[in-house]
């Protein structure tokens, strides 16, 4: 059965968010194919009932590390795989309602991965105000315009004054930008990927990656066996984390990007070999690397020839043949 083309994406709303600027970095969606989900999760179930064809959410950081929804929403519920990467560069501005002064800020709010890269601007600039967790950098944007002043001068009570946001929602909302280049670590990246069901798996380009959750008994030395499979055949790792499996205190997966793709002879090989080690392995896809980088050089012994010729070798021992 044909592969059905992706039309219709969820993506972490509402609109003016970071991960709608990387989802028009890929291409404009048609009209109606770009759905704002309200959370994380909520674009993963989209994609899981069907509603949508894929998810763009971020999964990591260069400042604040991974994306915690996104990694737990991978590791659990139906399966999910990752057929494409984008990075995008992020910067902040500090969006107010027209005519407030950057002195009458008192309450920001914005995404708490937004607030941790501006913690020292926001330190030097406006360091008596509160600050408030949003949903998305975009919905502080939409709760400081939400509350502008009713007809009678009264701002709603409880609305922050300001949002920490991408200068798209700041637009978007109807906001004066109070200041730009909020950033503490300017060229800051967010990398981002495309969720869909299982069915789709893009071929190997030569400049991939792979991600996996692996699920390891609380035991002496699992971590130092699962990257000693990987250090075995020649796999470098772009990210290994751990993550709690809500069964119990201590009780942690391991959350993996390594180079290369499920169809390279080293990769599936050190797959067979987590499976059998682990209590169960995640595949959550093999796709194009978004830097086009290429995995560091295969040596000889790791080449997808050298496998073949062990396995060569070893059917004809189990043949009779001899070594």
């Amino acid at each position: 059965m044909p592969v059905q083309p992706v039309t219709r994406f969820a993506f972490l709303g509402p609109e003016g968010t970071f991960t709608e600027a990387a989802l028009h970095s890929l291409g404009t969606p048609s009209e109606g194919g770009a759905v704002p989900a309200p959370s994380v999760p909520a674009a993963l179930a989209m994609v899981r009932s069907g509603e949508v064809d894929a998810a763009l959410v971020p999964m990591e950081n260069s400042v604040e590390g991974s994306v915690s929804p996104t990694i737990d929403g991978l590791a659990g519920g139906e399966p999910l795989v990752v057929t494409r990467e984008v990075f995008l560069e992020v910067d902040f501005v500090l969006g107010v309602r027209p005519g407030t002064p950057l002195a009458a800020v008192r309450r920001v709010a914005s995404h708490p991965h937004a607030l941790a890269q501006v913690r020292g601007w926001l330190a030097a600039h406006l360091p008596d105000a509160e600050v408030v967790p949003a949903a998305s950098t975009a919905d502080a944007a939409r709760l400081v315009a939400g509350g502008a002043p009713d007809p009678a001068g009264a701002v709603v009570a409880g609305a922050p004054d300001a949002a920490v946001c991408p200068e798209l929602a700041a637009e978007r909302y109807g906001l004066d930008l109070a200041a730009t280049g909020l950033a503490d670590a300017p060229g800051a990246v967010t990398r981002f990927v495309q969720v869909e069901r299982p069915g789709r798996l893009p071929a190997p380009t030569g400049a991939d990656k792979t991600t996996l959750t692996c699920f390891v008994a609380d035991r002496t030395g699992a971590l130092l066996d699962l990257l000693t499979e990987f250090a075995s055949r020649g796999i470098s790792l772009t990210r290994l984390e751990s993550r709690p499996t809500r069964e119990g205190l201590g009780v942690y997966s391991f959350s993996v990007d390594c180079e290369g793709h499920v169809a390279d002879r080293r990769v599936g090989d050190a797959l067979v070999a987590l499976h059998r080690l682990c209590d169960d392995v995640r595949f959550h896809g093999s796709y194009p690397r978004s830097d086009g980088r290429a995995a560091a050089e295969v040596t000889e012994r790791f080449a997808d020839a050298a496998f073949g010729t062990a396995e060569d070798w070893l059917t004809r021992l189990r043949e009779g043949a001899g070594g």
